[in-house]
């Protein structure tokens, strides 16, 4: 469920984005640029110089995809909030990645549930110009092609626990990976240990992962280090199927939060 409208490109894929929602753009860009650049990984900062994005408007799908075809032959889809896991797989597998089209609104400027396109672009984009993290995006997808309908859930978790909000070591230092951590400044601080609380930190471990249940709507009380990024980028190379049909075998985790409270 959304509270918001998808956005319609134009024939050229542009989308007519009004002068609020640019300033919106930047001053989300404006608080995070700092916190990015003292917390995230060297490829996400790397890939964020790489794209080059605006910061004072809403970047544009093709403008981004003209670089990311050149890097990886991968291009930024604009799609409605929320698309089917079975949708995503397949977009991810033809190295498509799907952004949402609309930008949070102001009352909204601090937490957002769906993903909007500042996540999808600020966070995701950055990653997808490296060759390692696309290769290993594709897998996901294509793995997904495969896998059946019910084993959807225990896939995205790889995919969640590492694209979206993983963590790695440089110097050793703890930062962040995930898209979920560079577009948002209260999980971010909270991830790194500096904010109030701990969350539990966990070696990166594909079976662990699988086992491992979130949610998409509260900070996650459980994050893994991947200490190697050579080892997240094995991971593409493994039966995820077979992994899943152990995973499945073992059975899930006991959840580390509440039960979420559904809307009236």
């Amino acid at each position: 469920m959304t509270d918001y409208a998808a956005k319609t490109p134009d024939a050229a894929g542009f989308i007519d984005y009004t002068t609020e929602e640019d300033a919106v753009w930047r001053d989300l860009v404006a608080r995070q640029w700092p916190m990015v650049q003292r917390h995230a990984a060297a490829p996400y900062l790397k890939g964020l110089g790489v794209l080059d994005m605006p910061r004072d408007r809403v970047p544009q799908c093709p403008d981004l995809s003209r670089t990311l075809k050149a890097l990886t032959g991968w291009q930024v889809v604009p799609v409605p909030a929320l698309i089917s896991f079975g949708r995503f797989f397949g977009m991810l597998a033809e190295r498509k990645f799907p952004a949402a089209s609309f930008i949070r609104s102001r009352k909204d400027f601090d937490y957002i549930e769906e993903p909007d396109i500042f996540h999808e672009v600020f966070g995701h984009a950055p990653l997808l110009t490296d060759p390692r993290f696309a290769g290993f995006s594709q897998a996901i997808g294509q793995a997904g092609m495969r896998c059946a309908k019910e084993d959807y859930a225990w896939l995205i978790r790889l995919y969640w626990f590492s694209v979206e909000f993983g963590l790695t070591v440089e110097g050793g230092e703890t930062k962040t990976l995930g898209s979920g951590l560079a577009s948002s400044p209260s999980e971010l601080i909270w991830a790194v240990g500096q904010g109030e609380g701990q969350p539990e930190l966990r070696p990166f471990d594909v079976i662990d992962i699988l086992r491992t249940p979130y949610r998409i709507d509260i900070h996650q009380p459980v994050y893994f280090v991947i200490e190697r990024l050579d080892d997240l980028f094995a991971a593409a190379q493994r039966d995820l199927l077979a992994d899943i049909a152990t995973a499945r075998k073992l059975g899930l985790h006991a959840p580390k939060y509440p039960p979420k409270e559904m809307r009236a």
